[in-house]
């Protein structure tokens, strides 16, 4: 197995770069949601997984000026908007250009405020998520799709932007098994915002297996695998050149529904990691699964 692709997202939610490498830090990719939209009228963060106020973000390309520094601030994004107004990080007039493209009053943040939470819409799709824990974070209906208030990164660092956990972990083997199970639909990492692909020649959800074991990242970088990753709305969100498709999650929801421990039956495609050594990683990197 090897590194087949390297992602960040420089501000949550928006087109974020590929690379060739990267630096994985005890928090995360170096830049990974260094920043995020807050909206003002309640505080929350902005994500596309409640599209109807946030599904343009996804319009929007965000990249740094310069290389993140592990530990460091930070650098300046240029952020690019559909209709190809730029506007960068340290802007003085950045929060208003983004209240202006969005019909919202916001603040572009690089930190998140303690306590911060995000919404999630629920599509109806039949068994993508467990109906009590849909009910229990309900907060209201929206033409008819349950929207849940949800804490920011319970696995994460303190002030970080990850909805859950630092590291995001895609294999080639699940994007080629769904593509197999639902030919009509197209199944690229995008759709999936990861950090690392993995290009894994055998067959099936290979990522499955892993919770509980040790990815070496080439010759430095080591990260723990701590669960299935959960899938919502965004996956089937029209980004770049690929159309809204809500076949994305009901092909995940039909083919690998499976139990995450204490939290009941979820639409899996992927896995959420801890880090446990930091280092430099690139494409084509040999990984490495260590029980």
């Amino acid at each position: 197995m090897n590194i087949s692709e390297l992602w960040r997202y420089p501000v949550k939610s928006m087109l974020g770069e590929r690379r060739d490498t990267a630096v994985v830090t005890a928090t995360g990719v170096a830049g990974d949601r260094a920043y995020a939209v807050i909206d003002r009228s309640d505080g929350k963060v902005a994500s596309a997984k409640n599209p109807r106020k946030w599904r343009a973000l996804l319009s929007c390309h965000a990249e740094f000026l310069e290389e993140p520094v592990a530990g460091g601030a930070a650098p300046s994004a240029r952020i690019t908007l559909p209709d190809g107004t730029v506007v960068t990080s340290d802007d003085p007039d950045v929060h208003a250009v983004l209240s202006n493209f969005l019909g919202r009053e916001v603040t572009l943040a690089d930190a998140a405020p303690q306590g911060s939470t995000f919404e999630e819409t629920w599509p109806d799709i039949e068994g993508m998520a467990p109906s009590e824990f849909i009910d229990s974070t309900r907060v209201r209906s929206d033409e008819g799709e349950a929207v849940s208030d949800l804490a920011l990164g319970l696995a994460a660092a303190p002030g970080s932007f990850f909805d859950l956990a630092p590291i995001h972990v895609v294999t080639s083997s699940s994007l080629d098994e769904l593509s197999r199970l639902q030919p009509g639909s197209r199944f690229v990492s995008q759709r999936f915002r990861p950090n690392v692909v993995i290009d894994v020649p055998a067959a099936g959800f290979a990522e499955n297996g892993w919770v509980g074991a040790t990815l070496r990242l080439g010759a430095e970088a080591a990260v723990s695998v701590m669960m299935p990753t959960m899938r919502c709305v965004m996956t089937t969100l029209a980004q770049g050149d690929l159309p809204d498709d809500r076949a994305i999650l009901r092909a995940a929801t039909d083919h690998n529904r499976i139990e995450i421990s204490g939290l009941g039956h979820w639409a899996c495609v992927g896995a959420y990691a801890s880090v446990v050594s930091p280092g430099a990683v690139r494409v084509g990197d040999d990984v490495d699964v260590r029980p």
